[in-house]
């Protein structure tokens, strides 16, 4: 640990689910930057002597990165906050350097340490930064067993320090930030690998440090998602919308605030809300007088919004009946598990004991059912089991749906037992 955690160095690191002492402990420690709030790097020779710095750091780097959710449309990085030893930390600005590929060069063949990494690396390969090899902090806290993994209460139950809070959700496409963002973002990199050497030794005593190491490599190798298939039917509320005509309204609905929003660069709920777009799709207006009176629709919004709402909802009026979206996504594996009883009563049974099993085995080893073994697996494993369960033709089912190689060695013997119980 560095020197100037020196005053957490005798604390001992409890194990996950310990119960805390009797004695209430002393107050903990705000956390201050060692070397003061970094200048934001916002300019192109200012961004080469960073890349030399962290070329020349030694050692994992921590990195982090800060959006503008509900605030600005997508998901860009607004801010990148980095730190290793020999450079100290860094705050980049990927707006006035949108193009940080030299950089993540520079670093690539370093450890990087994130936490909740599947969140940052989007936005993070959007400007040059992808990672070979990555530490994710969160998802060892998970394995590891802490009931609560967010940075600030990781940092606060291992190193014993305390994260400035209130900052997590401001509009990071703010121009200047203010110092205390600053300080704020600084600070979420400050102690990030000290965290990381932290749970890795917690990892390494739990007999977990092999799952973790597969968890990383998994993440860094996955390719991006691709787009997501009608995005429109996870507007808020969509389960009210039965008909397929009130499904129309909501897909055009949704269409032309998408179009707003990129052009404006705001987040979308910002320009119509899912509540107004469901609200519309049940009550088909048939003019914008009467869309007015529509809740989200109210007497602040002015006539050329309502004539642009009212012009989705009057192409949605007007689409022939072959044109109108089909209820429900086309299904991509199991049918949801409410309706297997009526489908597959078998099927059914299989999946309640494999909940189970899955379930005991997860306690037993201290961590959550899901980073066990996704949900989505053990439903298509008992939707469509092999045609005789073996522990191997099992093992071969979880490899296809990605699962880990030391998730198939904990739940391959409990989820063949669960198939062939069942089978009895």
């Amino acid at each position: 640990m560095t020197d100037a955690q020196k005053t957490a160095a005798d604390m001992t690191l409890r194990a996950p689910g310990d119960s805390p002492p009797d004695s209430r402990p002393a107050p903990v420690p705000l956390l201050e930057p060692r070397e003061g709030i970094p200048p934001v790097t916002a300019t192109d020779g200012a961004l080469d002597e960073i890349v030399a710095a962290f070329a020349a750091g030694t050692g994992p780097v921590a990195v982090d990165a800060e959006r503008a959710s509900g605030y600005r449309y997508g998901q860009r990085a607004y801010l990148v906050q980095l730190r290793r030893e020999g450079a100290g930390s860094a705050l980049i600005d990927p707006v006035g350097c949108p193009d940080l590929s030299a950089l993540g060069e520079a670093i690539g063949d370093a450890e990087w340490v994130l936490h909740a990494a599947t969140q940052d690396l989007p936005c993070l390969r959007d400007i040059g930064m992808v990672p070979t090899r990555l530490f994710d902090t969160e998802l060892a806290g998970r394995l590891a067993g802490f009931a609560r993994v967010g940075l600030g209460a990781m940092v606060e139950n291992v190193l014993g320090f305390a994260l400035e809070k209130g900052h997590s959700a401001v509009d990071w496409s703010t121009r200047p930030l203010p110092e205390p963002w600053l300080r704020y973002a600084a600070l979420d990199v400050e102690l990030l690998v000290d965290l990381r050497d932290a749970l890795e030794e917690e990892l390494e005593r739990q007999g977990k440090l092999e799952w973790a190491r597969q968890e990383f490599a998994a993440i860094a190798a996955a390719p991006p998602p691709p787009p997501r298939k009608d995005p429109w039917r996870r507007t808020s509320g969509m389960h009210k919308v039965r008909r397929r005509r009130q499904m129309a309204v909501v897909r055009e609905l949704w269409t032309a605030r998408d179009q707003v929003a990129q052009r404006r660069d705001i987040s979308p709920g910002k320009v119509l809300g899912d509540s107004a777009i469901v609200e519309a799709a049940l009550n088909l207006p048939p003019n914008s007088h009467a869309l007015a009176a529509l809740p989200g629709f109210g007497h602040r919004m002015g006539r050329r919004q309502l004539e642009q709402w009212q012009a989705a909802v009057d192409r949605a009026r007007a689409l022939a009946e072959n044109e109108l979206p089909q209820p429900g996504q086309p299904l991509n594996g199991p049918p949801p598990p409410r309706s297997w009883a009526d489908k597959d009563p078998v099927a059914a049974a299989r999946l309640s004991a494999a909940r189970a099993a899955v379930t005991a085995l997860a306690e037993a080893l201290n961590l959550p059912q899901e980073n066990l073994i996704t949900p989505d697996t053990v439903r298509r494993l008992c939707w469509e089991p092999p045609a005789e369960p073996s522990q191997e033709s099992v093992a071969e089912v979880l490899k296809g749906h990605g699962a880990r190689p030391w998730q198939i060695e904990q739940v391959a013997p409990i989820l063949t037992e669960a198939l062939l119980t069942d089978a009895g």
